[in-house]
């Protein structure tokens, strides 16, 4: 995007492209079909999915939002559709649908695309880059904008290399942590229940005994902990959060305690012949959910249903909405989908996304200070920023 809007203002473009392929990562966003952006048009909520660190994008997206994205993308040549969450998604192609279509414009614009030309090394004088050293050559250019990505997916060329430049040009890194990616827990049960999807569930915060956040949809569990899109947008806040920090997973949000012991009592009366507690189980959860709910469950597994107790009807219920895990960390860079952390805002001019301290640098995307909720916002601010820094 930074090429493209530089190369169509009338400058001569050329990208070092570190892998042998451009976009290896465009290609595996919204796992191949590529959420480009959002459809929220309050611009305010939009700028609010990025915390406090939003503010700094409200130039950027002045001059060229969300609404200024799709139009861009249909004039050449990529129709979108919105889906649930207001995501907006090609219409058709996925995202090797949008790549080609960049790819088009680079060539309509005559941008040069080195490939396979990994940048090793930034050299600067007097706030000034002088020449940017690659793998076999060296190279000198009015100005340069720096558009490595993050930490995350390092098998996609994205390794942390721009922040390494970043400080070469006198730049302050904040520290990084992996974002938009699963959570390890305490407890070793979760794996009863791994590869487990489950839909219209609430995840409570709890820190410290006090619940402090919440989300609704869809999360997994995995060997390890959980994941899926609440988790994961919650992932971001993780290392925030000092101190005793608990998810607790309500699996029926929608009812309230008493209506579900209601339910649970209806399905006892009801059932004729001879039940056991674990066939009342499976009849309340998903099939891969009944083993770790027999396993928390202190009502044994055969106990017959006409036998259960009025207190074992509302231990169960307990369980049913409040399965609580410690939490015990992230998993790593190579599950996350974008780093948290990056060049200092305080040290980049939002107007233009030129650096504060190199006269002759620009910054855009994810090696930014900058990062959202999956849904769209991420990719977002590589195009608003690019646009920016290529004007």
């Amino acid at each position: 995007m930074a090429a493209i809007r530089a190369a169509s203002l009338g400058q001569n473009v050329a990208i070092a492209e570190k892998n042998h392929s451009v976009g290896e990562k465009l290609l595996i966003s919204g796992k191949g079909r590529c959420n480009f952006t959002n459809a929220e048009s309050d611009i305010n909520a939009f700028i609010a999915k990025y915390g406090d660190n939003g503010k700094f994008l409200y130039s950027a997206f002045s001059k060229f939002g969300p609404a200024e994205t799709v139009n861009f993308f249909k004039k050449i040549g990529v129709e979108s559709v919105e889906e649930r969450g207001k995501r907006i998604f090609p219409a058709s192609g996925g995202s090797q649908r949008v790549l080609d279509a960049l790819i088009m414009q680079c060539k309509k614009f005559n941008v040069k695309i080195m490939r396979s030309t990994p940048v090793k090394a930034v050299k600067v004088k007097n706030s000034h880059i002088d020449r940017v050293i690659t793998n076999n050559d060296e190279f000198t250019a009015d100005k340069y904008i720096l558009t490595t990505g993050g930490k995350s997916y390092p098998k996609t060329g994205s390794t942390g290399d721009g922040y390494i430049f970043a400080q070469q040009a006198g730049h302050t890194v904040t520290d990084l942590y992996p974002a938009i990616v699963p959570v390890r827990t305490r407890e070793t049960w979760v794996k009863l229940a791994s590869g487990c999807n489950l839909r219209n569930v609430r995840l409570n915060v709890i820190l410290d005994g006090k619940k402090i956040d919440e989300r609704f949809g869809e999360m997994e569990f995995t060997n390890f902990g959980i994941s899926g899109p609440i988790v994961m947008d919650l992932s971001s806040h993780v290392p925030d959060w000092q101190g005793e920090l608990i998810f607790s997973l309500d699996l029926k949000p929608t009812l309230t305690q008493e209506i579900l012991i209601e339910r649970i009592k209806r399905e006892i009366k009801n059932f004729y012949g001879h039940k056991r507690f674990f066939g009342l189980v499976r009849s309340l959860v998903p099939a891969q959910m009944v083993k770790l709910i027999l396993e928390l469950s202190d009502i044994p597994h055969d106990k017959p249903i006409e036998y259960i107790s009025d207190e074992e009807i509302l231990e169960l219920v307990n369980l049913l909405k409040d399965i609580r895990m410690n939490i015990n960390g992230l998993w790593s860079f190579n599950n996350a989908v974008v780093t948290r952390g990056g060049v200092s805002l305080k040290e980049v001019d939002p107007s233009t996304m030129k650096s504060k301290l190199c006269d002759n640098l620009y910054f855009a995307g994810e090696i930014l200070d900058l990062n959202g909720p999956s849904g769209g916002f991420n990719l977002q601010i590589c195009w608003s920023t690019g646009y920016t820094a290529g004007s």
